[in-house]
């Protein structure tokens, strides 16, 4: 009896024990397969939003802090959530209480950084995101640019990058890169290169610019070297003007950089320069009469002798020149030859222009801010002898005809 007892109850605890283990079983197997709908179903939450997000990017509706998702883990205004939506809380460079798009930033910003900081080593991704007021974006990277403005100086390169910067497809690197003509650089190699890009959509262009790529004799290979099917803009100016202009800087570069005398030096002037400035006449005519070629800023006014270089490596239809003086007029027609060129929609138009008649040029506007180039863009520029313009301008029309023979365009510039 007690064994028929003993043997019921054996199988019963080995019953309940099988349930027991039944129960646990199916616990665990409901949790998993919860937390696998609420990951499945929080990721296509983000991916919806992402795409909302870059869809109000393009259309330059751009969201407030009011519009922009609720962070369901919490950690949305200190960091990062995985590969996922970062946003970088502060106090940023548009209106109050807009959210700029990370270094798909549209915010304008027209001040050169130093050129010291720059070139500062160590810099890594994490440290030049670190911006305020920024979102970055999961499909986003550093890419290498599509487009580069190779020059010339003094023509208006910063300004139209600023210009092509109002298009929500553009994306610029902040400052002079001086990637490709300075060896220092050039030897860090193309990652370095790489870092100093902003982030980007894929559909988006990134520009850099840097004056200096276009009279550099080893930029051309390097820059194919890249990228073989890069695109390339050459802002070019009147000649003489731009080197009166070029002269304009480099005077108040150099007043700028001059220490002041000490009494016992016996300066006369008293303006703290080392010795009297020589005019643009001066420097520009020889004392026998002849233009004074080696003088820097006309040098590199002869464009054709610099274009040569770039046309041995590079195909025609991939350089567009860029008339700086119409640009400085009217901008819009040619930044709507440049948006043909880059293969984008038309986006920029009058409503981005006001015309500032203090600073006497256009100035630029988006959504949120007004802004104008800083103080050292238009300086005023020294009077000239007229004899010696005339006499610069007939020496360069023979320049300016190879020139437009090269680019297969009149820019009409004056012979006399």
């Amino acid at each position: 009896m007690r064994s028929a007892v003993d043997s019921w109850c054996r199988w019963g605890g080995r019953l309940a024990a099988c349930m027991l283990a039944c129960v646990v079983v199916a616990l665990l197997l409901t949790l998993q397969y919860d937390t696998a709908v609420y990951t499945i179903q929080y990721q296509n939450g983000l991916n919806d939003e992402e795409t909302r997000l870059e869809a109000m990017l393009l259309s330059n509706d751009l969201p407030t802090a009011a519009e922009m998702p609720d962070d369901p883990g919490g950690d949305l205004g200190g960091g990062d959530l995985g590969d996922d939506v970062t946003i970088v809380s502060g106090g940023g460079g548009g209106a109050a209480g807009d959210v700029q798009t990370n270094e798909v930033d549209k915010d304008l910003h027209f001040e050169e950084q130093p050129e010291q900081h720059q070139q500062q080593e160590g810099q890594q991704d994490g440290e030049q995101d670190g911006a305020v007021g920024r979102v970055r974006f999961p499909r986003t990277s550093r890419r290498l640019p599509q487009c580069l403005i190779i020059g010339v100086r003094k023509c208006g390169t910063r300004a139209l990058l600023e210009m092509l910067f109002l298009h929500p497809r553009v994306q610029k690197a902040a400052g002079e890169v001086h990637f490709f003509d300075r060896d220092d650089n050039y030897s860090r190699g193309l990652e370095w290169y790489r870092k100093k890009m902003p982030h980007s959509f894929p559909h988006q262009v990134t520009i850099e610019k840097s004056p200096s790529y276009f009279v550099t004799p080893e930029v051309p290979e390097r820059v194919r070297a890249m990228n073989a099917s890069v695109k390339l803009l050459l802002i070019v100016r009147e000649p003489v003007t731009r080197a009166i202009s070029d002269y304009t800087q480099l005077r108040s570069h150099a007043a700028t950089a001059s220490p002041s005398p000490s009494p016992a030096s016996g300066s006369a002037s008293g303006s703290g320069q080392q010795g009297p400035q020589r005019s643009f006449e001066e420097l520009a005519i020889k004392p026998d009469g002849t233009v004074n070629v080696a003088y820097r800023p006309l040098s590199t006014s002869l464009y054709h002798s610099f274009l040569h270089r770039w046309l041995d490596v590079f195909s025609r239809d991939q350089l567009l020149v860029v008339n700086g003086d119409l640009l400085i007029e009217d901008p819009v027609p040619e930044l709507r030859r440049i948006e043909q060129f880059l293969g984008l929609e038309p986006r920029i138009g009058r409503h981005n222009f006001y015309f500032n008649h203090t600073k006497g040029f256009f100035c630029l506007r988006n959504d949120t801010a007004d802004k104008c180039l800083r103080e050292t863009k238009g300086r005023r520029h020294p009077r000239v002898d007229p004899a010696v313009i005339t006499k610069l301008r007939k020496f360069f029309s023979e320049h300016n005809q190879r020139f437009y023979d090269l680019v297969g365009q009149d820019l009409g510039w004056p012979e006399e």
